[in-house]
């Protein structure tokens, strides 16, 4: 049986394992976090390296994105360079692939989801391929990036202004400390600042993007909302009921009780590819995708 291992500067008491048979065959997917510390999670992959089909990042991004570029983030240079034998993943190529097309499914199916509906896309740099997929759906869109990551209420609400401040602010915010950006550790699990942006998750029909992103600001009350989101347990489902969210959906699927992030659903992706990490293209994952069936998880939590 092959190991699929996401090391993730997340909190360790996240961490879970599941078997799961795609295509005819068995994967142990396994979750380890490091509680924020950057240097566990490079001498982990160095020590597995070699001993297991992939690796997934996990609770960092290689680079940030805006439209056509991309911006390295300093602090996850050395994390992706540890592996030297297996190819080491951070999500992005199902974030641009599997997550457009689930909201491109989820509107063809319920177009009244998105039409005329307000979203909360809290961080569109690490999922740009949800950001320009939401543009098509007649849906009001706003772009949370300056707010959730750097703590300013700015709100942006059309793409090409997100393009231009990205622009001038990534290649200076991707040399911050990844802490400063985006909550790892503990950081995951304290209680969210629940005022700060509660009019903007009032506003939302919808909330989108990293589940970590989301409950930073979430507040008590998410009545009727429908969140779009990843690498969900079940005490996270346990914690949006108890906000009274009415859906959740998650573009990841459900495995062992809970949905991994993208960067553990790649690595399987990649390990079933078996091709070169640097020659796999955007329609190798979806012809993948479509061999594995993978679809929108969708529950109703109220």
């Amino acid at each position: 049986m092959r190991r699929i291992v996401s090391v993730s500067i997340g909190s360790s008491h996240r961490d879970s394992r599941a078997i799961v048979n795609l295509c005819g065959e068995d994967f142990s997917v396994e979750r380890i976090g490091t509680d924020g510390d950057i240097q566990k999670a490079i001498a982990m992959i160095r020590e597995l390296d070699g001993k297991v089909a992939a690796f997934g990042m996990g609770g960092i991004d290689l680079y940030l994105q805006g439209g056509d570029k991309r911006y390295i983030l300093r602090e996850a240079k050395p994390i992706a360079r540890a592996a030297k034998r297996t190819p080491i993943v951070d999500g992005s190529g199902l974030k641009n692939t599997l997550e457009r097309r689930a909201i491109e499914t989820l509107a063809a199916e319920d177009p009244e989801m998105f039409r005329n509906k307000n979203v909360l896309l809290t961080c569109a740099v690490d999922r740009f391929g949800m950001a320009q997929a939401l543009q098509h759906t007649g849906s009001n869109v706003l772009y949370g990036d300056v707010m959730f990551a750097l703590g300013i209420p700015f709100p942006i609400y059309k793409l090409n202004v997100l393009r231009a401040v990205v622009g001038i602010l990534a290649p200076v915010a991707v040399q911050f400390p990844f802490k400063w950006l985006y909550p790892i550790g503990s950081k995951q699990e304290e209680s969210p600042n629940r005022h700060k942006y509660a009019k903007y998750y009032a506003w939302a029909d919808v909330i989108a993007g990293d589940y970590h992103m989301i409950r930073k600001y979430m507040p008590d009350d998410l009545s009727g909302k429908v969140l779009i989101t990843n690498t969900i347990t079940p005490q996270d489902v346990a914690f949006l009921k108890e906000r009274h969210a009415r859906e959740l959906i998650t573009t990841t699927p459900d495995i062992g009780g809970r949905s991994f992030g993208t960067n553990v659903m790649e690595g399987l992706i990649v390990a079933l590819l078996d091709k070169p990490l640097a020659k796999i293209t955007p329609e190798d994952y979806l012809e993948m995708l479509d061999k594995v069936g993978f679809v929108p998880r969708r529950e109703l939590l109220a």
